[in-house]
């Protein structure tokens, strides 16, 4: 009798389907050419178009033109279509597989350079007093 460990093996399949991978790329790379899509998830231009067309109609692309290239936006609170993730939202998985999401970087004030203290300069691990100086 075989397992679904040993006889004969299905090859060929992986865990994500090609819809996540392209999602995954964009959400590395919000600038990403569709080109350099298709070569890093091994398909076609035609197919990977197809996919993001999908992914905007479902909701989980905003598109918008940046000049002459596509910036792509992921969804904020876009949620996993399968029934038994439904309740959840993709940008765990994203996190995850990416990084975390691309959101813009808030203003700040630029940093003021500091001396260090006494404290800071003592180098001698295990004692907190401050290193004399001569």
């Amino acid at each position: 009798m075989e397992s679904e460990h040993s006889g004969h093996r299905r090859h060929g399949w992986t865990f994500l389907t090609n819809h996540a991978r392209v999602l995954i790329a964009i959400a590395r790379d919000p600038g990403i050419r569709l080109r350099d899509i298709a070569v890093d998830c091994g398909l076609t231009e035609r197919t990977v178009q197809a996919i993001v067309t999908d992914l905007q109609a479902d909701g989980y692309l905003n598109k918008t033109r940046d000049g002459r290239r596509n910036r792509y936006v992921v969804a904020p609170g876009a949620r996993f279509r399968h029934p038994a993730e439904a309740g959840h939202e993709i940008a765990g998985l994203l996190a995850y597989l990416a990084g975390p999401l691309s959101t813009p970087a808030p203003a700040t004030a630029p940093a003021t350079p500091t001396t260090p203290s006494a404290a800071v300069a003592n180098d001698t691990p295990g004692h907190g007093e401050p290193r004399a100086t001569a």
